[in-house]
């Protein structure tokens, strides 16, 4: 059993998803392998036609050799018959597609070869043919980042950011021969993971685009607030979108919903007055007189959002409607029915993120698929729902969904999956220290010679508003067909289970969470399933700050492993983008240091950590910098306890570099094979190095 050294603790956060490769030799069905994983197609942003005749769709891939994944675009007939790829890769990745109204042509954003430089949108015709650019913006009118079309065909709905944003890459030591303008920041918020350093003329706002003339113009007048989640009304006339009009809109999480005329410099109008977020995805009730949105929280409890289904008055008259009231889930992606008297969303709940039916008169939620997996994506157009859905031994793939059964379209991954025999996730649930009813998911190795009781990988999610929930985990799988039996804890802060169970850890990290995943370690190894002489743990962000509490906590796991984590908040206020959290929710450090240094628990109580500890980062992460990582292993150095520092050049929160994701595993195989199951692994730095074009080692 998990014995405490002491009474407080834990934090995690999400894992950045992982995706595609190419040719397979042939071999006989066996359990997932690392090269297996890059051989996964990652099937996404689903599109039925304006008929529902046709479904688009992209299919990402990664080529390990080149060090690259790309992005395609296809095309499934809806009865499935029919699969066609409509984009190849040679002129560069593709995303955001979309039908014109009327049907005739396929659009797409890509940063492929044009008259143009840049990411653009581009059409071609359904039937077949050339894509041509549609869009030509130059560099300094701005970044198209999404774009809609009117009704009619004629324009196009542009999100557009402008103004200078410096990339923590543009500091690559490969550039410094050039001269690089120093950075002026006078912004509160001046920093965001991937985008980089934020300037004061940094904004992102709707443009509209006239298609024949290729004229742009901004659609509202002023240049202050940013504007996104721009739709059109049914007759083209209106244009609503998300935006806050708060005197400060960097020190809050305000944000509207606004109605403006579909034509240059207009005048928007406010629809809700929240005191709160409310955020899109917007959508118009088919009539035209409704507008379907999200509502969440107040900025005090940003990391501890549960959207609810709302709706409002498109002519401004009556308040805003919250629709769910009454049903304590997360809701997502809301699209109305033909007859504008439902609205098809997908929500999360208990392991599980399914679609559901929503009477948008009464609020009654009827849940459309009963099978356990996880939905990430879906649309309707005449009638017709296409849904991307996952399981625990399958990928995400294309299915058509009527009647509450799904019926496979897509078969994307259908000759990989023939060739792996997978483990399934099974559910189990725990008694907290409290009696608190604490659910999770243990996933058991499927090899022959596999005996209990198993060694145990306890993989902490991050967010901590996030769960582990059915669907396809490379995570699970590697871990699995190594012996281990991998286990997924639902702790309190995770969502899915009531904003109460959510905001629980509220100011108050690394306690709750501790007990509840001790609960269920103690659970597994009471059944026999778990060896606690051979048990490890880990976690990515929160789950990397939960894994620091836990190794703060006990001693009784092996080895551990935490990337892009922090074990003292404290030094993070002002380095990393959580700056409103920690005001509302921790307070000013100069008046709550009290607070500050028990939520920093792991470093300030570093000396009772004996658990041997690999600690991981990118060096352009502006989410959790790698600093936080750092601190912690400098800490264990320092008390002579095992530990080992990777820092991987240019890479974000989630690593975006097939050969660091590849490499990352394969020291996670390393660290927990010699801590865990007592192996003699060499624990090469360097396995990517390489002499005269071959690599020096060999990897599984």
């Amino acid at each position: 059993m998990i014995k405490a050294k002491c009474g407080l603790l834990l934090l995690s956060v999400a894992f950045a998803p992982l995706l595609p490769v190419t040719a397979q030799a042939a071999v006989k069905p066996h359990p997932l392998t690392l090269n297996d994983v890059f051989r996964v197609k990652a099937v996404s942003s689903p599109k039925v036609s304006p008929d529902g005749k046709w479904v688009l769709y992209t299919v990402r891939t990664t080529d390990l050799k080149k060090d690259k994944r790309t992005t395609t675009l296809w095309m499934v007939s809806w009865n499935g018959k029919q699969n066609r790829q409509l984009t190849f890769g040679y002129d560069g990745s593709v995303s955001a597609p979309a039908w014109s109204p009327d049907g005739k042509y396929i659009s797409f954003l890509s940063g492929r070869k044009g008259a143009v430089k840049g990411k653009q949108v581009w059409v071609l015709p359904r039937r077949g043919g050339e894509a041509r650019q549609l869009t030509h913006l130059a560099k300094k009118q701005g970044t198209i980042q999404a774009y809609r079309w009117s009704p009619n065909g004629k324009r196009l709905l542009l999100t557009v950011h402008v103004g200078r944003v410096v990339s923590a890459n543009a500091f690559d030591s490969a550039k410094l021969h050039k001269y690089i303008a120093p950075i002026v920041i006078t912004r509160y918020l001046f920093k965001q993971d991937i985008r980089g350093y934020i300037t004061a003329s940094s904004h992102t706002f709707l443009y509209l685009y006239d298609i024949a003339t290729g004229k742009m113009a901004k659609l509202t007048a002023g240049k202050k607030f940013d504007e996104k989640d721009g739709a059109w009304s049914p007759d083209g006339k209106e244009i609503a979108f998300i935006s806050n009009h708060t005197a400060e809109p960097e020190r809050n999480i305000n944000t509207d919903v606004f109605v403006a005329a579909a034509k240059a410099g207009s005048k928007p109008r406010r629809l809700t007055h929240y005191t709160g977020a409310d955020v899109g995805p917007l959508a118009w009730s088919p009539d035209g007189r409704e507008i379907a949105f999200l509502r969440g929280g107040h900025v005090k409890y940003w990391q501890y959002q549960e959207d609810r289904l709302a709706v409002v008055a498109a002519d401004g008259r009556g308040r805003a409607k919250v629709v769910t009231a009454a049903f304590d889930r997360p809701i997502h992606e809301p699209q109305w029915t033909p007859d504008g008297k439902h609205v098809i969303a997908l929500v999360t709940d208990n392991r599980n993120r399914y679609p559901a039916s929503i009477d948008v008169a009464t609020g009654a939620v009827t849940r459309l698929v009963k099978a356990e997996g996880s939905s990430w994506g879906h649309s309707g157009k005449a009638g017709h729902e296409a849904l991307l859905w996952t399981t625990d031994t399958s990928p995400s793939e294309l299915f058509a969904l009527s009647h509450g059964r799904l019926r496979q379209m897509t078969h994307q991954n259908a000759k990989l999956l023939r060739r792996l025999v997978l483990a399934k996730a099974d559910n189990m649930h725990a008694i907290s220290q409290d009696g608190t009813r604490v659910y999770g998911l243990i996933t058991l190795p499927d090899k022959a010679g596999a005996k209990k009781p198993y060694p145990l990988l306890l993989w902490i999610h991050g967010g901590p508003q996030g769960q582990d929930a059915h669907g396809f985990s490379a995570v699970r799988q590697l871990f699995a067909a190594r012996g281990y039996a991998v286990l997924n804890v639902n702790y309190r802060g995770s969502d899915g289970r009531g904003i109460a169970y959510q905001k629980a850890i509220w100011a108050h990290w690394g306690v709750d969470e501790v007990q509840d995943i001790e609960a269920c370690v103690n659970q597994v190894i009471r059944e026999g399933i778990v060896d606690p002489k051979r048990m490890g743990v880990g976690g990515w962000s929160y789950g990397a700050m939960t894994t620091d509490y836990m190794i703060a906590h006990t001693n009784e796991f092996k080895a551990a492993s935490a990337g892009a984590g922090v074990g003292d908040p404290f030094m993070l206020y002002g380095v990393d983008e959580y700056v409103n959290q920690y005001n509302f929710e921790l307070g000013d450090p100069w008046t709550h240091e009290q607070r500050y240094i028990r939520i920093g628990y792991p470093f300030f109580h570093a000396n009772q950590i004996h658990t041997p500890t690999l600690f991981m980062g990118g060096t352009s992460d502006f989410n959790v910098p790698v600093v936080g990582g750092e601190q912690m292993y400098e800490a264990l150095r320092t008390l002579h306890v095992p530990a080992v520092l990777i820092v991987y050049p240019q890479q974000f929160h989630g690593f975006t570099r097939p050969t660091y994701i590849r490499d990352r595993y394969q020291y996670w195989f390393n660290w927990y094979g010699k801590w865990v199951l007592g192996r003699h692994v060499a624990l090469s730095y360097r396995p990517w190095a390489k002499k005269k074009g071959k690599s020096k080692g060999k990897r599984s």
